[in-house]
Order: C-alpha cells, then structure tokens, then sequence
C-alpha cells in the first residue's frame, strides 16, 4: 500500500470517528482515543458506571473492520481459560484425541471486546496476560504456544482492580479513559428523545482489516518523531515526578507509538506538540491524579490550554454550589443564578469561544478547550433547568 492508501486509511477512522461521536453524546474524546489505541497496536480500557455506552461504543467500532474476527466476553471469577480460548473438541476426546476447537475464540480474533476485565478468573490470569502482552496462547494439551493475530483489545470495567491479581492485567492496558453520565441536560433530552424516534440510517463508514493492519504495521511506526518533541516529553517527564505521579518506563516507550497513531488519524507526516494529548488517558494510576496529569499535559500542549482549565475549575466551583444548594426555594436559587452563576458561566463561555478562535487559527488542537466548552455548556443548562425551571429544548436552544 501507498502513502495515498495510507490517506484513505486515515480519512476512513477519522470518519468512523465522527459517525461515532454524533451518536454518543459527550464522547468524541473518547471515541477518538479508542481509535488511537488499535492504531497504535494497544489496550485500552473504558472505566465507569454502568450504563455509560462502554460496551455498545465498543461493539460500534470494532464492527467497523471489514473482514476481521471479532471476539466479545463477559468476564467472571469463574470464567474458565478453555471458555476464552477454545473449548475441547468433545467428538475427537470420543475417539481419544484432547485438542481445542479455537474457531471464534480470542485465539483467533483481530479485534476483541472484553468486559469487567478485571473480573478474570485465577485460572486464567496467566493465560489472559500471554494473551494481552505477547498475543500467544499455550494449548491446554502442551507444546508449542499459537500466535494470536490480535490488533488490540478494548477491555471494560465499571470499577477500579481489587488485589493483585487485576492489578498485573490493569498495568497492561496502556490506554485508561474514564466516562460519566451525561452531564448537559440538553444531550440527555436528545437521548431520552431518541428511544421513542424512528431514527434515519445512519451513515457507516468501515475501513478493511487489511488497511488497518498495514496502518498499524507501517504506516504508523513510519511517522517522525522530531527531537522538539522527545525534549516535550521529556519536560513532561519532569514535571509530573515533581507531583510524584511516576509512569513506568515501559508505559512511557509504548506512549511514543500512541503519539505516531495520533498523528497518523490527522494525516500528518510527523508528531506535533497537539498529539501529546492523547498521554491524558495513560500517565495516570488513579482516577483521583487524572486531573492533575491532564493539567501538566495540555499545560505543555498548548498555551491556551492553561487559561482554559482555570475556568474549568471556577465552572466546577459554580456546580458544587448548585449541589450545595439542593433542596432550597426556588427563589434562593433564582437570586443565586441572577446575581451570580448566569454571567459568570456566560462569560466563561464567550472567553472560552475566543481562545478557541485562537488555538485554530494558530493550528493548535482545540480538544482540551472544546472539553471545557462541553463542561461550561453542561453546567449553565443545569443551572438554567434545575435553578429556574427552563425545559431542556429552551436551554437547548438558548445555549
């Protein structure tokens, strides 16, 4: 394949990924970095509650791959190994042979979902890491271990591990991205709306098993990776020990390939600064030192970017005073929103469009800004709907 292959390629997951983003609301990032990551030949896990479209994003990417096996499982502590890699051929056990019939199991699938991965069985831990690291499984009869041509897994979880057991599996999957509930009032009407619609066709792109593989085999390890850039993550290095968030140096080797994925879904020829980013979704251990580590990321990242989560910080202030305020008069809290959250949210709105005027036309990303804006949004429509009583179409409209 050619460097214009290479460019349908990428034009192809770029266009999967907005198809994606326009039907799961408050998820673009998220949907992006999953793309990232099988571009990049990695793991990726989605963490949260249940109910948060983990599994059905999952299941609308991965079935996105012309030609490639596909493999879904719902872990348990009682998941046997042979149940994930292939059960025993009981008719040739009858004639006294012992094999497993792989057809349909990991051992055979380009692209897998697994879910509440870190409910993996005792039994299968060792297997379950070969298959996650190395892409081998050893036969339950012995001998030589099977290559799996697996690309990536997307793995799942509506809790963090618990015991050492999960937490060997946690430290392999390289990319984490948390999801929440809806947050903005005015995309859970749309949800709420499109249970009841006849919804139109949606438009499906896909892009071929063998495209994906040769992205993920040449295309993007042949991406440049400039020296400007290594000194970034170098910098970034620095500054994150200096808070005592400390990333292993195996997760930072593998980030690089992270970087070239980025840069290859844009059609660039070279990393650039903007694709740091996507390094949000893997330094990080705990929830609780994802903010942090997003802050020193785009803080480098992008000149804008500290100004923006500076008001990303006085918008979570406003919304815990909306929590604070819960169960007071409605004329408490029309006061609270007249003299003080409406104007301070509607400015933080129009500051946060002019930086972003400014992040595109001096060719930054936008992403980190375009997620304030998405928080701003969803907390001004609830101040407006719970506050003063605005239907969520008005707000809609409004904002």
């Amino acid at each position: 394949m050619g460097a214009q292959d290479a460019q349908d390629t990428a034009g192809r997951l770029r266009a999967i990924s907005g198809e994606l983003s326009d039907r799961f609301y408050e998820r673009a990032d998220v949907v992006r970095t999953l793309v990232v990551a099988l571009l990049a030949g990695q793991h990726s896990l989605v963490l949260g509650p249940p109910g948060t479209a983990k599994s059905e994003m999952a299941r609308e990417l991965t079935g996105r791959i012309d030609g490639a096996a596909y493999w879904e499982i719902l872990l348990s502590k009682f998941t046997a190994p042979t149940r994930m890699f292939g059960p025993i051929d009981v008719a040739a056990l009858a004639r006294g042979e012992y094999r497993q019939v792989f057809e349909g199991r990991a051992t055979t699938a380009h692209v897998a979902f697994i879910d509440e991965i870190f409910k993996c069985s005792t039994a299968a831990l060792n297997e379950t890491l070969g298959y996650l690291n190395e892409r081998i499984y050893h036969p339950e009869s012995g001998g030589r271990p099977i290559t799996c041509p697996l690309i990536g897994a997307i793995t799942a979880s509506n809790e963090l591990p618990g015991g050492e057991d999960a937490a060997a599996i946690y430290d392999r999957l390289l990319v984490r991205i948390e999801v929440g509930y809806l947050a903005d009032p005015s995309n859970f009407a749309a949800l709420v709306r499109s249970a009841v619609s006849r919804p139109a066709a949606p438009v499906r792109t896909t892009v071929s098993l063998a495209a994906l593989q040769h992205a993920v085999t040449e295309a993007v390890p042949a991406v440049d990776v400039p020296d400007v850039i290594v000194d970034a993550v170098c910098t970034l290095r620095a500054a994150l020990r200096r808070r005592e968030l400390v990333a292993s140096d195996r997760r930072w080797r593998q980030s690089v390939r992270l970087l070239q994925a980025s840069a290859f879904l844009d059609g660039r020829p070279a990393v650039a600064e903007t694709d740091l980013s996507v390094l949000t979704h893997v330094l990080w251990d705990s929830p609780a030192e994802r903010p942090a580590v997003e802050r020193e990321v785009l803080q480098l990242v992008n000149p804008d970017a500290k100004e923006a989560l500076d008001l990303a910080d006085a918008i979570g202030e406003l919304e815990a005073q909306l929590d604070s305020m819960a169960g007071q008069s409605r004329e408490a809290l029309s006061e609270w929103v007249i003299k003080e959250a409406h104007n301070k949210l509607a400015k933080a709105g129009k500051r946060l469009e002019k930086l972003r005027e400014e992040a595109a036309g001096a060719g930054r990303s936008t992403a980190a800004i375009d997620r304030v804006v998405v928080r701003q949004r969803a907390v001004h429509a609830r101040v407006l709907t719970e506050a003063l009583g605005m239907d969520a179409s008005m707000v809609q409209a409004r904002l």
